[in-house]
């Protein structure tokens, strides 16, 4: 049950927002083994006053990453799937990859619920667990 937020200063249109939160559904299901029914994804757009990196950048196009996911994945995996999700935003908006956050917050299973469901901790079935 991930809960998959970003923060961004891009300015995107509605189909834009659904495209990518498809492709981004669609790329956690095949990197971390699990479906996509259950899968939350979050587009915010921010004021480039909004978000900031610590760094000067001369391109005020950020994308930012809170991912809320179920504790099992390895952090290659957690990697590969940060790293799509980057690579779908360079290649579909131009963020400069410098620009760019991932994180990751792990939960217990059952710490992620929807209101017909309570999480279960990774199995084997979902996929190898690594």
């Amino acid at each position: 049950m991930p809960l998959l937020q970003f923060e961004t200063t891009l300015e995107l249109t509605p189909a834009q927002k659904t495209d990518f939160a498809d492709t981004v559904r669609e790329l956690y299901s095949e990197v971390m083994q699990t479906g996509t029914s259950h899968a939350a994804v979050v587009v915010r757009e921010r004021s480039p006053a909004e978000l900031s990196l610590g760094r000067e950048t001369d391109d005020d196009r950020l994308l930012f990453l809170d991912a809320d996911i179920r504790e099992g994945r390895s952090a290659d995996r957690k990697r590969t799937f940060a790293r799509a999700v980057m690579d779908l935003a360079a290649d579909e908006f131009g963020v400069p990859t410098p620009n760019m956050k991932v994180v990751f917050t792990e939960h217990e299973g059952p710490s992620m619920m929807g209101y017909d469901r309570v999480g279960s901790d990774w199995s084997p079935e979902e996929g190898d667990g690594t």
